[in-house]
């Protein structure tokens, strides 16, 4: 059995990842080969690259029409692919645009496409839906609300499996030796999340360093953490720090790549971006900023287009504003500054924000969406005449586990 699998974002190459180890845990007597696009996971999962497609997470206007050779070719090549090899399935994994054109390519040769972790069109693309109804067989959804949003407007065939990110939270291990050694310093610690994407990084950073120095006018004893994918980008974010703050004074601020769980654990509150990471910052109970820094011609092209109410995941989820939000294309480091000076220390804001993510953590943070989403596919492809009920709650809540600036029994 041969299953093509699409993964255009370093969060998707590890829904690849897992979603191909539990395909294999249900089919352990077939001989199964997976291959596609996607990233360094989704390799070491035993998946075969035809192209390192994490490597081009990419958005925004400009940068797709710059990349548009290369998203052409990517079709082509799939579709050279599906021709020659015809896989017995194709699953996309979120990245709309690119994944798009395969799909139509895959449905023009007759092969099943699943869509795990779908793009957020109620959000912003809502006409796209079309393209489902047309391409796409399965939509594996991620949130509750997203079945019934797809089935109002034609697509039969939507089901609720949850989010793959609860899954990894749960499986994912921290450095003990490193959560040691950062516990012990003093002061309390900011995280700084400034996104996956290397244009994201280079938008939002400048801002959230920004606000390290003001915060650190009042609140000198604060100490912060950047967060970054890898070492290139760690590289990037210290050039942006020595070019924000210059040679004067500076703020606490230490860089590490590959060092996000431990430092959301360590943190006492973060300013991040939007996107999954919310939901592991929601799943750790964290009080967080959520910035998202455009350019002034993309917010102007992007606005009317916006039809969700939030910008961040946890919010959605929470239809409310628990994570204060900013979408714009001016400096918002004086908001970053204002919430870290709300939620530093022991208030009735800190304890309302704790109250409400937890609220939210129980409702949501269920396990087992990766194994329920390849159920659905190994079910699909074997033909079976019953496939699984559909997922209608909680199998399991994973235990929140107390971060470095709680005291023991709060």
């Amino acid at each position: 059995m041969r299953i093509f699998i699409s993964a255009g974002e370093p969060s998707g190459d590890l829904h690849a990842a897992n979603l191909i180890r539990s395909i294999r845990k249900r089919l352990p007597e077939t001989d199964l080969h997976f291959v596609g696009y996607g990233g360094p996971k989704m390799a070491a999962a035993g998946g075969e690259l035809l192209y390192p497609l994490v490597d081009l997470a990419v958005m925004w206007f400009l940068n797709v029409i710059l990349n548009l050779f290369t998203f052409i070719r990517l079709v082509f090549r799939a579709d050279r692919y599906f021709r020659d090899h015809r896989p017995d399935a194709v699953v996309l994994i979120d990245y709309p645009g690119l994944h798009w054109w395969i799909a139509k390519r895959a449905r023009a040769r007759g092969i099943p496409v699943f869509y795990f972790v779908p793009p957020q069109l109620w959000a912003w693309a809502g006409w796209r839906v079309k393209k489902v109804q047309k391409y796409v067989d399965q939509v594996l959804c991620s949130l509750p609300f997203e079945p019934e949003w797809y089935q109002k407007r034609g697509v039969a065939d939507a089901v609720y499996v949850g989010h793959p990110y609860f899954d990894e939270l749960a499986d994912r291990p921290l450095d003990d030796g490193f959560l040691a050694d950062q516990g012990v310093r003093p002061g309390p610690m900011v995280a700084i999340l400034p996104g996956s994407r290397t244009q994201e990084l280079r938008r939002n950073l400048p801002d959230m360093i920004r606000a390290t120095r003001e915060l650190s006018k009042t609140r000198p004893e604060v100490r912060f953490a950047v967060a970054c994918l890898h070492e290139r980008h760690k590289a990037m974010a210290e050039a942006i720090i020595n070019e924000v703050l210059g040679t004067g004074p500076r703020p606490p601020i230490e860089v590490f790549a590959g060092r996000t769980p431990e430092i959301i654990r360590l943190a006492r509150l973060a300013w991040a971006v939007s996107g999954s990471v919310g939901l592991e910052l929601m799943a750790d109970g964290l009080p967080s900023v959520v910035l998202y820094k455009v350019k002034q011609i993309d917010l102007w092209i992007a606005r009317p287009f916006i039809k969700a109410k939030y910008i961040s995941l946890v919010n959605l989820l929470a239809d409310g504003e628990v994570f204060p939000e900013y979408l714009t294309c001016r400096d918002a480091s004086p908001d970053l500054v204002r919430w870290a000076l709300a939620w530093l220390d022991e208030t009735e804001e800190r304890a309302r924000t704790l109250e409400s993510l937890e609220a939210l953590r129980r409702r949501v943070a269920h396990r087992g969406a990766t194994d329920r989403a390849a159920e659905r596919i190994v079910a699909r492809l074997s033909r079976r005449s019953n496939p699984p009920t559909a997922y209608r709650g909680p199998h399991e809540i994973p235990a929140r586990q107390p971060r470095a600036d709680e005291t023991p029994g709060r």
